[in-house]
């Protein structure tokens, strides 16, 4: 649980600077193998400036090993990762270009988050004040004197964001950047996520398994798994966007027989209601009524992304070469 002050509105001073121009990302046939285990198998994406774009996929799809080789932290075995048409160790000025959060534990622990932030700074070649700015932007002003190891989880994620925005970068690629916030902050960084991209004109690549938050802030999802490309587009166009029904009933068992002799598809979904495709809510009801279920809830709702992800993602993709 976060213990750090709230995160401040993304407003004003050197965080509010414009990053205009904001280079493309690309993903060009990327393909990383690790022995035998063909971790990315050929996939190809892109990332426009002033867009946020989620990068989904189950755990194992190969999404860290796709933002290591943008980030030039791992080699492909084929194929290109590029931002702005140059690979990462090609950017003449890579701090003002990209900033990424892959992980919150890359820090000296004994070191104060002040004192990290301006060893950042110095190393971008940007001034101490910006270590201040940032630290008030993130809401850990605070505790810019306190040991890092004292930090909490959330706390950390947002000492990586700081971190990765010192150069006020054009790009940002970020991995998993709500893990351990509050609902507080997670509200606070759709918000900083949205006028990075909106009022900013940045490219945004996100990397998240809270898909309740992907779907308030983004414009495009990628979505893979075991390393392959199953959608690119936007929300709208996701399939397996169909309507349903949701039924609540302590007779789930009498319930799910009555509803598929109407030719609909039930599912029990992880709270133990019902969700209910090709039939129409009345449809449903009726046959509650004639198979004696009682009902405690029953209505008709569109599907979120995370039953559209379920969806995508529950058919098993063919093994790739050398699986």
């Amino acid at each position: 649980m976060e213990t750090a002050p709230a995160p401040r509105p993304a407003t004003g001073g050197a965080a509010a600077a414009v990053a205009t121009g904001a280079p493309r990302v690309v993903a060009d046939g990327l393909t990383k193998d690790f022995g035998r285990i063909r971790a990315v198998d050929n996939l190809s994406f892109s990332v426009e400036q002033g867009s946020v774009t989620g990068f989904l996929g189950p755990n194992g799809a190969g999404k860290t090993t796709t933002l290591r080789m943008l980030l030039g932290l791992a080699s492909p075995t084929s194929g290109t990762g590029t931002i702005g048409g140059r690979r990462y160790a090609e950017l003449s000025d890579p701090a003002r270009t990209v900033g990424a959060v892959l992980e919150a534990t890359s820090f000296l622990p004994g070191r104060t988050a002040r004192n990290h932030l301006r060893v950042c700074c110095a190393a971008a070649g940007v001034a101490d004040r910006r270590a201040d700015e940032l630290l008030d932007l993130v809401g850990l002003t605070a505790v810019a004197r306190v040991p890092v190891h004292a930090f909490s989880l959330g706390m950390r994620q947002r000492l990586s964001l700081a971190t990765a925005l010192i150069g006020e970068p054009r790009v940002l690629i970020l991995d998993e950047p709500a893990n351990g916030l509050d609902p507080q902050g997670m509200a606070w960084l759709r918000q900083l996520m949205r006028r990075m991209a909106d009022a900013e004109g940045r490219a945004v690549l996100v990397s998240s398994h809270v898909l309740s938050e992907v779907e308030q802030v983004v414009d495009r999802v990628v979505i893979v798994a075991r390393g392959r490309l199953l959608y690119d587009g936007t929300l709208r166009d996701l399939p397996g966007g169909q309507d349903g029904v949701v039924l609540r009933t302590p007779a789930a068992g009498r319930a799910v027989p009555a509803l598929a002799a109407l030719g609909a598809e039930v599912t029990i979904s992880p709270d133990a209601s019902l969700w209910i495709t090709g039939a129409a809510p009345s449809a449903v009801g009726h046959a509650c009524w004639q198979a004696g279920v009682e009902v405690h809830e029953l209505r008709a709702v569109g599907w979120t992304l995370e039953q559209r992800f379920l969806a995508l993602t529950a058919d098993p993709v063919p093994p790739g070469p050398g699986r």
